[in-house]
């Protein structure tokens, strides 16, 4: 059962990095499917344990070489991001949360990586070498089912960069673009500036933004502290949620409520700004585009659409620890770029077309039952997933041929 598992899973891959790397030339192509492969079997970016994986007639020196050259073509990253944007975009509807999240990706100890630069590491808290990461991933507000979209690294010492900003409206406008506009965007306090909020306004971009607290918003006809409106707002609405923290969960009441506010640079849109009582000892504060009624329903929504980014942030971290991308030892920023673009390929693969086709399901199952790992998420099955794949490539690790798939196969399967 094991080996057929394999076979399948091998195949279903071959056929989606065909689809992602159909336009590229044949040995792009080829490299893709391999890159894929040996990322999801040994999850790993390093190129001498995709090598490995390979299992080819070769000297492993010999394979990493020849995939170390192949990383750096320069169109790699574009296209294949490009290529999962757009089949992620077709599964966005026009509620659908878009979580933007902007991370690190430190490398504490590397010294030659090229355009190494200072940021500052979430975890620990402090400043250390690295890079910046910007990932986009739909959901479905109070779901757990992601969809990885966009994906992309980035050095503010590196050629041509002109701001954090400008790196996350990209992502913004890609992602907006490939979705036709659909989705709503949910952000976290570090997108509470005028520069981001300003542009997503301009452009109709509806979203949900947390507001650190610094900001002055027209209500009425004063301009009023995002603090004073919070301490004086109304809360007829309450809910209750269990949050689980060590291990233990929580009862924890809610009460909300909002107010029409205005933005002092755009006074012409309509905003809302709805506070949260109950989930630490100040409200919460999301600043909102999305027409609120006073309804409980309505503002429920929005309540449980910045808890539901809360709760994928498991799926991001998936994202980085599943494939080890920490790890990564490449030293050119082109392969850097382009080995984020993959991983998150790989990621969209085992999410997506592995975790939520109805014709998959059953390779689904048998490769989470391979992994024979506990884990204390419930709905949280792509870890699962992640381990039953390399358990099962392990196992059964021989690879046979790529098929480089033409354009032409883009594509007639029987289980789409």
């Amino acid at each position: 059962m094991i080996a057929q598992t394999a076979s399948k899973f091998r195949s279903h891959l071959d056929h989606f990095s065909g689809r992602l790397s159909a336009g590229l030339g044949k040995v792009a192509r080829r490299f893709v499917g391999e890159a894929m492969y040996g990322v999801a079997a040994r999850g790993s970016v390093r190129l001498t344990e995709i090598g490995r994986a390979l299992e080819e007639a070769i000297p492993l020196d010999k394979t990493e070489t020849r995939l170390s050259r192949n990383l750096a073509h320069e169109e790699l990253g574009q296209h294949v991001g490009a290529a999962v944007l757009k089949e992620g975009a077709e599964r966005i509807k026009n509620r659908t949360l878009l979580i933007l999240d902007p991370s690190d990706l430190t490398k504490s100890y590397a010294r030659k990586m090229e355009y190494l630069a200072k940021v500052r590491d979430g975890s620990a808290g402090k400043i250390t070498s690295g890079y910046w990461l910007c990932h986009v991933v739909g959901v479905e507000n109070n779901d757990n089912a992601i969809i990885p979209l966009h994906a992309h690294l980035y050095s503010q010492d590196a050629p041509g960069f002109l701001s954090e900003n400008a790196e996350i409206l990209m992502a913004v406008d890609q992602v907006s673009t490939a979705c036709q506009g659909r989705g709503v965007w949910v952000v976290d306090r570090g997108g509470d500036r005028g520069a981001l909020l300003e542009p997503m306004i301009d452009q109709n971009r509806h979203f949900i933004i947390r507001q650190k607290g610094d900001r002055h918003l027209i209500w009425g006809k004063r301009l009023i502290a995002t603090t004073a409106l919070a301490s004086g707002c109304p809360l007829p609405y309450s809910s209750w949620i269990v949050r689980e923290e060590q291990g233990r969960e929580t009862r924890m009441d809610l009460a909300y409520g909002f107010r029409p506010v205005r933005l002092p640079g755009r006074p012409e849109a309509r905003l809302w700004l709805v506070v949260v009582k109950g989930l630490g000892e100040e409200p919460m504060m999301l600043l909102t585009n999305l027409p609120l009624r006073r309804r409980h329903k309505d503002v429920a929504w929005v309540v449980n659409s910045y808890l539901t980014r809360w709760r994928i942030e498991e799926a991001i971290r998936f994202i980085k620890q599943s494939y080890r991308l920490e790890d990564i030892r490449v030293l050119t920023y082109g392969r850097l770029r382009n080995m984020v673009v993959l991983v998150n390929a790989v990621a969209f693969f085992t999410t997506v077309i592995l975790g939520t086709r109805l014709k998959l399901d059953i390779l689904a199952t048998h490769l989470m039952k391979a992994a024979k790992r506990v884990f204390g998420i419930p709905d949280f099955r792509f870890y699962a997933l992640a381990d039953g794949i390399r358990e099962v490539c392990a196992r059964h690790p021989k690879r046979g041929p790529v098929s480089a798939a033409s354009e032409s196969s883009q594509m007639a399967f029987d289980f789409w």
